[in-house]
């Protein structure tokens, strides 16, 4: 309890350091990570990065609750498929290498944290169809270094799309809000699959699964639950769609279905991120390919399904990544194969989105993450 208690405090009296002078940001790049200050009242960041971290493709970045480690996959193939973590300086913010290990797979694209703590949950997407993508869970120590994997799960495939599907992608992995369960979104096999967690059991930590069956050849990719804890909202990558989810006591039910472009073109079906605002009135989601926007929803209230209420061009190329601010009052998008972030203004009570305040080059951003 009082090592809980002194990590609050700690996370705390940084977050006021930082605050006094603005937010910092982290992006994560094909080259490295780099830190950023911005500036909440005139939707700004400082040109000149704080720092720059040289890592290896670090295209996804997880934070620990306390904010003192910083957990990065790095997305590379041929059995070169690491995840790294960095401690934070309680002073300065600055980061530094603590460990790095394989993440037991190829081209890791996502990560996310136990609520307890203990572990990290890997999704290896795997490019290649042999032997395709996985999901893997390393142990994570007190002071945030990582162990090698203790188990790893490979699902079947659904061969839908000979192209994309003849090898099961695991695209995200989410824990469910009460950390009782974890959800893998697998591209490659068309389905959600949701493991018990059991902490009981070192050596396998994730138990029995409970897939969730999505349209053929859909590829569901990434899943964003609502601050309820009631509603889940996942993007499905190859047929540019959202499905809107009850939730409860590890059961996924969907309720709706909606498209991300009235197009058939393939070329215009290429969704990617999805985010849920703070006060849980809006649902943001990305779609690239020929279509470059965000779609703006706004949520029912009382159960949880959408309401499309904004398309708006990112003003850029391919937006994998992007992130509210801690004000709500901008948007930050990574487009990456422009090479740039963007800033869109945010009206917070209505949820739309208004007028580019900031564009700032940067090669190929793929991850964007608050540390306050």
């Amino acid at each position: 309890m009082k090592r809980q208690l002194m990590s609050l405090l700690t996370a705390s009296a940084m977050a006021l350091t930082l605050n006094a002078h603005g937010h910092e940001l982290l992006v994560g790049t094909h080259d490295g990570i780099y830190r950023y200050r911005f500036d909440s009242q005139r939707g700004q960041l400082d040109p000149t990065p704080l720092q720059v971290l040289r890592s290896s493709n670090p295209s996804w970045l997880t934070l620990s609750p306390d904010r003192r480690n910083v957990f990065a996959v790095n997305e590379n193939g041929d059995g070169q498929g690491q995840v790294s973590s960095f401690a934070r300086a309680h002073d300065s913010g600055e980061l530094s290498l603590s460990s790095q290990v394989s993440s037991d797979g190829d081209e890791p694209t996502h990560s996310s944290l136990s609520l307890d703590g203990r572990y990290l949950f890997v999704a290896n997407y795997g490019v290649k169809s042999e032997p395709g993508g996985s999901l893997s869970v390393l142990p994570v120590a007190a002071d945030g270094r990582l162990s090698a994997s203790v188990q790893q799960v490979r699902h079947v495939a659904s061969g839908v799309n000979p192209e994309r599907q003849a090898g099961p992608h695991v695209h995200s992995v989410v824990p469910s809000p009460d950390g009782r369960y974890l959800f893998a979104s697998d591209l490659g096999a068309d389905q959600v699959i949701g493991y018990r967690y059991q902490p009981q059991t070192p050596t396998r930590p994730l138990g029995a699964a409970t897939p969730v069956v999505l349209p053929p050849g859909s590829g569901p990719r990434h899943l964003a639950f609502g601050p309820n804890g009631k509603h889940a909202y996942l993007t499905l990558e190859m047929s540019a769609q959202l499905v809107v989810f009850d939730y409860q006591d590890g059961t996924l039910s969907q309720r709706q279905i909606l498209p991300l472009t009235e197009q058939a073109d393939a070329a215009a079906k290429a969704a990617s991120a999805v985010h849920v605002s703070a006060d849980g009135r809006f649902v943001y989601v990305s779609n690239r390919g020929t279509r470059n926007e965000l779609i703006v929803f706004a949520i029912d209230r009382q159960d949880g399904s959408l309401r499309q209420v904004q398309r708006r061009s990112v003003e850029g190329d391919h937006p994998r990544e992007f992130t509210l601010d801690p004000t709500g009052g901008y948007v930050l998008v990574g487009n990456q194969q422009s090479n740039q972030i963007v800033v869109i203004r945010r009206d917070a009570q209505t949820g739309l989105l208004g007028e580019v305040v900031q564009t700032l080059a940067l090669q190929s951003p793929s991850d964007l993450k608050f540390v306050d």
